[in-house]
């Protein structure tokens, strides 16, 4: 495909409601975990992005039927499935495609994968994912690409060595189908976790403690299909927190899953941003101090992100940008990931009064006036971060490598423009 490219002319206030999408990191793991069932599931809410869409094509590569019905509704019948050789390039787009460990390791006993892609924000170790399956009576090989076997998954008392969201659902997909119980300890308990969970009690599965960082799985469970909704992205909800405070805009969000919001709204509360609730509706008034919190005794105050309940760590490069125009200063810490600070200088070069001061921690004074620039995406949520930030600045912005907001944030440029914005794709939308 052709590389993307966003035209945004800055300054403008916005206006309106709108609607996020469906959670991509709910709808990944839902996916890939479809093809543990013989029988039919219908998924709605799905985020019509680049990455479930190459999602659905490994899936239907191993043999799964999956069709579109309608644009955020997806039918998948993994009726009959193979361990076939995955496609390389299909599965370098996406850090996703490692999620098809699980299910095809219990589907058909052996599953080989290339080496998973995804973003540049620093070392993702798989690790994780190594461990959990070989307590659950799996053989790994990592070589030029990952080999797992296992004739028969059993259930396990398995500790996680850290609490990774994509470890944690390869694992409770395989307990899921493991003979036995598996006790998932030290287990991430992020919104889209619990999402994946609730999707495989509907198949069938019996699972306690979703939401908590212990969960039991009661395995051998028959599964049949079913309907299924995701839910709302809570990381999108947070950047249009930060895209409606930068722009100083009346914003609502509707149908925005407030019931995870708790720790985004205080890390944004903190920046001068208070937001209020209404039914399922978030309210982002126009007239915030935008004034940062010092901490008790006037010291500098810190956010960071840390493992859910949280601030979430997809949402730092949003908040970075939003603390740009907040009155004060206030350090950024980023503890998980090591390159995704670099995104700063193109912030730097914008006008924003940022010294990074190593890869995890950046100090930002505020508030600074923001100069449209050219710049390029190097991840989802750079990117989207960048978005704001042009948005907001005046004059005339370019984004390059656009490609990468798109694999996370659907037709967002359609979506922001109906509020109010100015962005122009290349090329265009057919």
């Amino acid at each position: 495909m052709p590389p993307i490219q966003y035209i945004v002319e800055g300054g403008r206030r916005l206006s309106g409601t709108i609607e996020p999408s469906g959670n991509k990191n709910s709808a990944l793991p839902i996916i890939a975990a479809a093809l543990l069932t013989e029988h039919p599931v219908t998924l709605t809410n799905v985020p019509r992005i680049r990455d479930t869409e190459t999602l659905v094509e490994l899936c239907r590569s191993v043999g799964a039927a999956a069709e579109w019905t309608e644009r955020n509704t997806l039918q998948i019948h993994a009726k009959e499935i193979r361990a076939a050789d995955l496609d390389p390039a299909l599965c370098a787009r996406i850090r996703a495609s490692i999620l098809l460990a699980g299910p095809l390791l219990a589907r058909c006993g052996e599953v080989a994968l290339p080496p998973p892609g995804g973003d540049v924000i620093g070392r993702r170790r798989l690790d994780t994912h190594f461990l959990a399956f070989e307590q659950l009576g799996a053989t790994v090989t990592a070589t030029h690409r990952l080999e797992f076997r296992a004739p028969r998954l059993k259930g396990a008392d398995v500790f996680l060595d850290e609490p990774s969201v994509t470890a944690t659902e390869n694992a409770l997909v395989a307990a899921v189908a493991a003979r036995g119980t598996t006790y998932l300890r030290n287990a991430a308990s992020e919104p889209h976790v619990q999402d994946l969970a609730n999707f495989l009690v509907a198949l069938g599965a019996k699972i306690e403690g979703i939401g908590t960082n212990t969960i039991t799985v009661h395995g051998s469970a028959t599964l049949g299909g079913t309907t299924y909704a995701i839910q709302p992205d809570h990381i999108e909800v947070g950047s249009l927190i930060g895209l409606a405070a930068v722009t100083r805009s009346p914003l609502r969000i509707a149908r925005a899953g407030v019931e995870h919001l708790r720790s985004i709204r205080m890390g944004f509360e903190r920046l001068g941003i208070v937001c209020g609730v209404e039914g399922d509706d978030l309210v982002v008034p126009s007239n915030q101090t935008m004034k940062i919190q010092d901490d008790f005794g006037g010291h500098v105050p810190k956010l960071e992100d840390q493992p859910w309940p949280a601030f979430p760590a997809d949402l730092m490069s949003i908040a970075i940008v939003t603390a740009t125009q907040c009155d004060g200063v206030i350090l950024m810490h980023e503890k998980m990931f090591e390159s995704r600070m670099f995104f700063v200088d193109n912030l730097i070069a914008m006008g924003g009064r940022i010294v990074l001061c190593d890869p995890h921690r950046a100090i930002v004074a505020g508030p600074s006036r923001l100069r449209g620039a050219p710049m390029s995406s190097p991840d989802i949520r750079a990117g989207m971060a960048m978005l704001l930030a042009a948005v907001c600045a005046e004059g005339t912005s370019t984004i390059n490598n656009a490609d990468q907001i798109e694999r996370g944030y659907e037709r967002i440029e359609e979506r922001l423009n109906a509020l109010g914005a100015r962005i122009k794709r290349i090329p265009a939308r057919s």
